[in-house]
């Protein structure tokens, strides 16, 4: 291997490749057109990429709107709980516990006709 063989190898990784020749106008025209391909490749994976993250931001923002409203309502039953059982707990204290007591058997009779409904069915 002369001097000019040496200059015109290109070492990449410990293998040798010779450089594209640049004086014919065929090996020109290719890779302008090898490049032109890649870059609407380039184009189309982009607004692909584009619109998938346009469609993951309005996703985001309708999750986000229900998790809010869901929020809101755990909030207001939350409120709506709290109030009853301080009227249940005031009741049960005002009458001596008999309303109380009154509650708990009407309960366990719902439930006892409830299942006598349900194991005839």
């Amino acid at each position: 291997m002369d001097y000019k063989d040496k200059i015109m190898r290109r070492s990449h990784g410990g293998n040798y490749y010779d450089p594209l020749p640049s004086s014919s106008s065929y090996g020109g025209e290719f890779i302008e057109t090898e490049n032109d391909d890649l870059t609407e490749q380039l184009k189309d994976k982009v607004n692909t990429l584009k619109s998938l993250s346009i469609d993951i931001g309005a996703e985001v923002k309708y999750q986000d709107r229900l998790l809010r409203d869901m929020d809101h309502d755990f909030e207001t039953t939350g409120g709506f709980l709290s109030n009853t059982l301080g009227r249940v707990t005031k009741l049960s204290r005002n009458s001596g516990g008999y309303n109380m007591l009154y509650l708990i058997l009407f309960s366990l009779a719902v439930f006892f006709v409830l299942y006598i409904f349900l194991k005839l069915k």
